[in-house]
């Protein structure tokens, strides 16, 4: 081979080596330590990465196995077994055989047999990291050290792929979850070559002189995937784009990050609706939910639905519209959900979870029954409340406050800054949850209602009426926070003392 050629190969293996090394520490896939099962099929994007992390171990001190999955479909299969198995003890990497019946747990499931595949695979992995630390040859004291690392599961997916794969969400119908397509890192998955092209990766083995096997069901038309790569891309790239397939990965990538972040305002918006969230229930605030932008309202509801159900693929746009639409109805509304759950809206309250009725979910009848011990104020004085945060009380003399109050003025109104003619309290103010008898006066005449009568005519839902805590002279309740205060203990021109309440950080900011 001439002198010029070999030195093109060096440099060639040198920039493909750095890249891959690069985008693994970008995307911090593997840390000093880790173990890495990699999976190896025989096929040239696994052979490609198997012989990429075998250098890559030694500069970025990671242990590497490999796992190879026989799917109990191709006869000839057991060649590739062989195959991986030989290039691994030629590498001296540890290497394990796991068989499946792919056909028959996807008959049992109710899958396809490419999801059963799937589905297959990670659980060999898995298996095999959780042996790894035994399995792995060396001292007793390196099989501790790796134990107690991290296990991560290497696996061969290309630029290519990522291309297929968003056009096959595309047409399916997906939101920017599915156009961000391949991710190259999900937990502890990680895909070292998805900055590659099914081009470089089979120069890189070509100049190695490596050989592979080539899998002749991908070859066939069984998979829609298979589809793509065979007559759409190829037809793209030759007609309208030569480089489709890199532009559809740079999209990609760009609708992943966008859909990172949406994540991460979906997740405080979600914070700032939030009544409660358990194991198989979620409850909104739909007062604050109608505050946010349409976009995020219709995320919040998916982030809740991910979250309640196994398998994101199920959550389909007709039941978040379903969901919207009860939001947006008068009264009280129901909709049954995939997988047992249904949202059911009462008054300015969505809950998503199980149950068979109002008052069914799990979690529900613990709040209704939750009680709490009066708050003693003391005044002047600070008061840590529940749900709420810190209230702060001082007593004031009205002429220390000037022009505070003027006959004909109204006293300003501050949600959570509130004025009391403290000379009208006749025992010692509390903070707790209604009492029967509790009453409050609403207008000038002094007419009383009770604070059930008032919290109905409010529309506060049944579940968080237990649980707001009232500022009580008594069976009288001076402020419900949030709400509004008594008529009865409003400043007037004849107040002389002034109780001022000020709640100094509001719950969650």
């Amino acid at each position: 081979m001439p002198a010029r050629k070999v030195y093109d190969i060096i440099i060639y293996m040198d920039n493909l080596y750095r890249k891959v090394k690069n985008y693994i520490v970008k995307h911090q896939m593997i840390s000093e330590g880790d173990i890495v099962a990699a999976g190896v099929s025989g096929g040239a994007d696994s052979v490609c990465m198997l012989y990429l992390l075998h250098e890559l171990s030694a500069e970025l001190h990671f242990r590497l196995l490999v796992v190879h999955v026989h799917h109990g479909i191709r006869e000839d299969a057991w060649k590739d077994a062989e195959y991986v198995k030989e290039l691994c003890e030629k590498l001296q990497v540890p290497f394990f055989l796991k068989k499946v019946d792919m056909k028959d747990y996807a008959a049992k499931h109710g899958l396809s047999t490419e999801e059963a595949g799937r589905i297959l695979r990670y659980q060999a992995f898995e298996d095999v990291l959780a042996e790894a630390g035994i399995m792995i040859p060396g001292d007793e004291m390196e099989k501790k050290s790796f134990r107690d690392n991290a296990g991560k599961i290497a696996v061969a997916h290309n630029r290519n792929d990522r291309a297929e794969t968003m056009l096959f969400h595309l047409f399916r119908g997906s939101g920017l979850t599915g156009l961000g397509s391949i991710r190259p890192v999900r937990g502890q998955i990680i895909r070292p070559l998805l900055c590659l092209d099914r081009a470089e990766i089979e120069a890189y083995l070509s100049n190695r002189e490596v050989s592979f096997c080539l899998d002749s069901t991908n070859q066939e038309d069984l998979y829609t995937r298979n589809k793509i790569r065979h007559h759409i891309l190829p037809y793209v790239e030759e007609n309208i784009c030569q480089n489709a397939a890199a532009h559809i990965g740079q999209a990609a990538e760009m609708l992943a990050e966008t859909d990172d972040y949406l994540r991460r305002q979906t997740a405080l918006a979600l914070k700032r609706c939030l009544i409660c969230q358990e194991e198989k229930v979620i409850s909104l605030d739909l007062n604050f939910f109608r505050a946010e932008e349409p976009f995020l309202q219709k995320m919040i509801l998916l982030q809740c639905m991910e979250y309640l159900t196994p398998h994101r693929k199920d959550i389909m746009k007709v039941h978040i519209d379903a969901m919207m639409h009860i939001i947006d109805q008068g009264g009280s509304r129901e909709v049954i959900l995939p997988y047992g759950l249904r949202a059911y809206k009462e008054y300015d309250r969505l809950l998503i979870g199980e149950g068979k009725k109002q008052g069914d979910f799990p979690g529900e009848k613990n709040m209704r029954e939750q009680e709490s011990l009066p708050i003693p104020v003391s005044i002047p004085g600070e008061v840590p409340v529940p749900g709420l945060g810190t209230l702060a009380f001082e007593c004031m003399d009205m002429g220390a406050g000037g022009d505070f109050y003027k006959k004909g003025q109204n006293i300003p109104e501050k949600t959570y800054t509130k004025w009391f003619d403290y000379d009208k309290i006749t025992t010692v103010l509390v903070l707790r949850t209604r009492e029967k008898g509790d009453y409050l006066t609403i207008d000038k005449a002094l007419r009383k209602k009770t604070i059930k009568e008032y919290m109905v005519n409010e529309k506060i839902p049944e579940i968080r009426r237990k649980s707001i805590y009232l500022l009580a002279d008594g069976s009288h309740i001076v402020w419900i926070p949030g709400y509004r205060i008594s008529q009865y203990y409003k400043v007037d021109e004849n107040t002389k003392r002034i109780l001022q309440v000020r709640l100094k950080e509001e719950k969650d900011g």
